[in-house]
């Protein structure tokens, strides 16, 4: 494979090779979009989720949570099921990710998840009050490799929303926290 120039910039921003928002430039299997000056990564279900930063040099990149819908406590992306990453992808949601999920059904009580009144998304849900969140069965969870690093599901009859933070740190305020999404890549095989 010859070599193959990084992207011109989204906006303001540079978009480090390997990725690529177009054919000729980045390795095309690091598909990302830049629409209107701002770029985003699409899921495996056509979903677009905005990428807040990129750090070339750790290979990963930060997307913005989906918003949480006003009163109804429902994430936007809720009715393609949340995040999915195609498997065939170089992408994969990083193990820095805490993920906590709103509006449970009791069958989440089954799970190993920590849904106690100590979870950190009781923190999340006294601080967004206008999501209709608070005090519905959350729970959260560290993503961990032997968990399935292409998604985080939602859907009706299980959770139906969810948010996620970067390293959480419990001691700091719910607002302190590092919102976002991080998927790292592989390094592309030349």
């Amino acid at each position: 494979m010859s070599y193959v120039e990084a992207c011109p910039r989204c906006g303001n921003v540079e978009v480090p090779y390997p990725l690529s928002t177009r054919d000729g430039c980045g390795d095309s299997r690091y598909k990302i979009y830049c629409n209107n000056g701002v770029l985003e990564f699409m899921s495996a279900e056509g979903f677009y989720y905005r990428i807040l930063s990129i750090d070339s040099f750790a290979s990963r990149l930060v997307l913005s949570p989906p918003l949480i819908q006003s009163h109804s406590c429902s994430s936007s992306d809720l009715g393609v099921g949340g995040v999915r990453l195609d498997g065939g992808s170089p992408f994969n949601i990083s193990t820095r990710n805490t993920i906590m999920l709103f509006n449970c059904s009791a069958n989440i009580l089954l799970s190993p998840l920590n849904c106690s009144s100590n979870s950190f998304c009781r923190k999340f849900e006294a601080l967004d009050v206008e999501s209709g969140c608070k005090d519905t069965l959350c729970c959260h969870y560290l993503k961990d490799s032997s968990m399935n690093s292409h998604k985080i599901r939602v859907r009706f009859g299980g959770c139906t929303a969810y948010t996620s933070v970067i390293d959480v740190r419990p001691n700091d305020p719910a607002e302190a926290w590092n919102y976002g999404i991080e998927l790292q890549w592989a390094a592309p095989h030349l």
